[in-house]
C-alpha cells in the first residue's frame, strides 16, 4: 500500500511548489552586546587611574626630595631615574638604590610610596578577580571566541541549533562522520556538555536565542562555507523561526527542522524548508510500512542507521485488525491518523489504567514516561504473548532495558528525527534513493536487500557520491575523452578485477534522469553523479580506479599498464613497432 503523506520529501528544491517571493537581505549583525575589551576599559577605569596617579606623585616626589652623589655633593634625581627606581620597587623587584644611595629622606618619601603603591595595585588587583567573574564579561570572552573559531572554519559544515537528546546525537554522528559542526544551545548547560562531550573534534558552541537571525550569522550562517542548518529544538516556534531566517536570507543553503505538529510542519513547508521532521507522524508511517511491508522496512532502517548496525531480524506481513495506543499527549492522536489513513484500526485509551487488548492485534505504548510505557507493555504481553508490541523510549539510558524486553518496535524520536535529518543533508542525492526504496513494493524490497546483505554483510553501509569530473574521477575523464567506461568496471576489484569491491552503486543522476540501482552495463558518462552504498573499506579501494590511468586501464581491458608515463610510452611504442 502507498501512503502519499509518507513519502520523504525531496533533497532539494520543492517540486512545483510555488517559490517565496524575496529581497536580498544580508545576514544581521547580532544585538549590540558588551565588549570583552569594553568591560575591562569601563570596570578597570577607576583602579587603573588610582595606580597611575600614586606612581605618577611618587615619581615627582624622588626628583623633588634631594639627595646626595657619590661625593658627597647635592644631587637632584632626575625622572627616568625615579621612573626607573620606582617601576622595580612598586613591582616589588629590589635591584637596590640607583644611581646613588638614598638619603634618610628619600628614603621616607620611598617608604609612603611603597605602601601607596601596594594599596593601588591591591584595589586594581581586587577590580581585575570581580571583572573576571562577572558573568557579562565571561559572556563576552566565550562570543568572540566563538566567532573567531567560526571564522577560521575553511571547509563545509553544518550549523545545528538545539543540544538536547536529539542535538547531542546529531552532533556525535556528525563527528563520527568527519563533518564540521557549529552548534547553538538555548542554556550554558547545553554548552558545557558540549565541551565535556567525548568528541574527536573541538565544536563551537554559543549560548543564544536561535530566533534572532543575528545569532545565527555569529554561528556563520552567512560564510560561504555554510552547507546546511539543521533546527532540532523541542520547541516548534524556535524551529519555525529558525526555517523562517534561513529561507528568507540565505535560500541557497538548506535547512532541515524538527516540528512536532502538523500544522508547524505545513508552515515550514510553506516558507521553503528543504525538509521537515514530524516524528510522531514519520513513526506512524513507519509502523504502517512494517505491519504491511516488513521486507521495505528493513531495508529502509538498514540503510538510515548509524553505519555498521546489523539488519533487523526477518519479520512477516502482519495481520489487520485492531490497534490500543496507550498515550498522553499529542503522540497518540498523530499515531491513529497515521493508522487510520492505512486503513487500520485504533482506539486510544488512558496510560493510568491497565488497557484492554483483548481481541487486539497490536498495542502501542506512547506515553510520555519511558517506565510507564514498559509496565504497559509488559501487561499486554502477559495478557496475550503473540500480540504486536511498539514502545515509545525517549530516555537513551533506557536502551538496555528495551533490549531485553525486546518489543516488535521501538519509537526512539531522537534517533528517528537524526537519522532522516543527517541522510539528508549529509548526502543529499542519497535522500533520492531512499525516496525510492520508501515506495518500493514489498517482493522488490526483498531481493535487494539481499542482494546488498551478500555483497556488503550485515553492517549498515556508508554512503558515498562520486561526481564524474576532473576532481573527483580525473582518470575516467580522461579515458572517456577517447573511449568508454561502464559501470561496472569502476566496482571491480583492484587486485582482482574478476571480484569485486564492498560497494554497490544504488543511483545515477545524470540531468533530470534517475536511474535506480544500475546495471553493470551502464556507460558511464562526464558529469553523472553516482550514488553508492557499502564499506569504508571497499569505497576507498574505489578510489585507485578513478585516479590512475593504469588501474582503470586493468580493470577496464584486463591487461597489465605500467604506472609510469614513460613506461606506458616504451609500450606504445613496442606495440606500434
Amino acid at each position: 500500500m502507498t501512503l502519499p503523506s509518507a513519502t520523504p520529501e525531496p533533497a532539494h528544491g520543492h517540486g512545483g511548489q510555488r517559490t517565496l517571493r524575496r529581497r536580498f537581505v544580508r545576514v544581521p549583525p547580532p544585538a549590540p552586546s558588551a565588549d570583552a575589551v569594553f568591560l575591562v576599559l569601563r570596570r578597570m577605569r577607576a583602579p587603573l587611574i588610582v595606580v597611575v596617579v600614586v606612581f605618577t606623585i611618587s615619581v615627582a616626589g624622588l626628583t623633588l626630595v634631594p639627595g646626595l652623589d657619590d661625593q658627597g655633593m647635592p644631587y637632584q634625581m632626575s625622572v627616568f631615574d625615579a621612573f626607573y627606581l620606582m617601576s622595580y620597587t612598586a613591582l616589588t623587584i629590589g635591584f637596590g638604590e640607583t644611581p646613588y644611595e638614598l638619603v634618610r629622606e628619600q628614603r621616607l618619601w620611598l617608604t609612603i610610596c611603597i605602601y601607596a603603591s601596594v594599596i593601588g595595585w591591591a584595589y586594581a588587583l581586587g577590580a581585575l578577580l570581580s571583572l573576571l567573574q562577572d558573568k557579562p564579561f565571561r559572556d563576552a570572552l566565550a562570543r568572540q571566541s566563538f566567532v573567531r573559531r567560526v571564522k577560521r572554519l575553511r571547509r563545509p559544515f553544518l550549523i545545528l541549533v538545539g543540544y538536547g537528546q536529539m542535538g547531542r546525537l546529531a552532533a556525535e554522528t556528525l563527528d563520527t562522520l568527519g563533518r564540521s559542526t557549529v552548534v547553538v544551545a538555548a542554556d550554558q548547560e547545553s554548552v558545557d556538555a558540549l565541551a565535556g562531550a567525548q568528541l574527536s573534534s573541538d565544536i563551537p558552541g554559543l549560548v543564544g536565542d536561535a530566533r534572532d537571525p543575528g545569532v545565527l550569522g555569529l554561528a556563520g550562517l552567512g560564510s560561504k562555507y555554510c552547507a546546511g542548518v539543521l533546527a532540532l529544538t523541542d520547541s516548534d516556534a524556535v524551529n519555525l523561526s529558525i526555517v523562517m531566517a534561513v529561507t528568507l536570507l540565505r535560500h541557497d543553503v538548506p535547512v532541515i527542522a524538527r516540528a512536532n505538529s502538523r500544522g508547524t510542519a505545513k508552515a515550514m513547508r510553506e516558507f521553503g524548508a528543504s525538509a521537515v521532521v514530524n516524528p510522531f507522524e514519520r513513526y506512524g508511517n513507519y509502523l504502517v510500512m512494517r505491519v504491511r511491508r516488513p521486507s521495505t522496512y528493513r531495508l529502509l532502517t538498514w540503510l538510515l542507521a548509524a553505519p555498521g548496525t546489523l539488519v533487523s531480524p526477518d519479520a512477516e506481513e502482519h495481520e489487520d485488525g485492531l490497534w490500543v495506543i496507550a498515550s498522553d499527549d499529542h503522540f497518540g492522536p498523530e499515531i491513529a491518523a497515521d493508522l487510520e489513513d492505512a486503513g487500520l484500526d485504533s482506539t486510544l485509551v488512558d496510560v493510568d489504567a491497565a488497557p484492554d487488548v483483548e481481541g487486539a492485534v497490536g498495542f502501542i505504548a506512547g506515553g510520555s514516561d519511558d517506565a510507564q510505557n514498559l509496565a504497559l507493555a509488559g501487561h499486554a504481553r502477559l495478557v496475550d504473548p503473540d500480540l504486536f508490541l511498539a514502545v515509545r523510549q525517549r530516555s537513551k539510558r533506557n536502551d538496555a532495558l528495551l533490549r531485553a524486553f525486546a518489543p516488535d518496535s521501538v519509537f526512539v524520536p531522537a534517533q528517528l528525527t537524526v537519522q532522516e535529518a543527517l541522510a539528508r543533508v549529509v548526502t543529499p542525492d542519497f535522500w533520492e534513493f531512499v525516496a525510492h526504496v520508501w515506495e518500493m513494493p514489498d517482493d522488490e524490497a526483498e531481493v535487494v536487500l539481499d542482494r546488498l546483505l551478500g555483497m556488503l554483510g550485515r553492517g549498515s553501509p556508508d554512503s558515498h557520491r562520486i561526481v564524474v569530473g576532473e576532481h573527483d574521477t580525473p582518470a575516467v575523464v580522461r579515458r572517456l575523452r577517447g573511449g568508454s567506461v561502464r559501470l561496472g568496471d569502476l566496482f571491480r576489484h583492484p587486485a582482482d578485477r574478476d571480484g569485486v569491491v564492498a560497494a554497490v552503486p544504488v543511483l545515477v543522476l545524470r540531468g533530470d534522469e534517475h536511474i535506480y540501482l544500475p546495471g553493470d552495463d551502464e556507460e558511464v558518462r562526464s558529469g553523472d553523479v553516482l550514488i553508492s552504498v557499502g564499506t569504508p573499506r571497499g569505497l576507498t579501494e574505489m578510489a585507485d580506479a578513478l585516479h590512475y590511468d593504469h588501474v582503470l586501464e586493468h580493470l577496464v581491458t584486463g591487461e597489465d599498464v605500467p604506472a609510469t608515463w614513460l613506461g606506458r610510452t616504451v609500450r606504445g611504442w613496442f606495440r606500434r613497432g
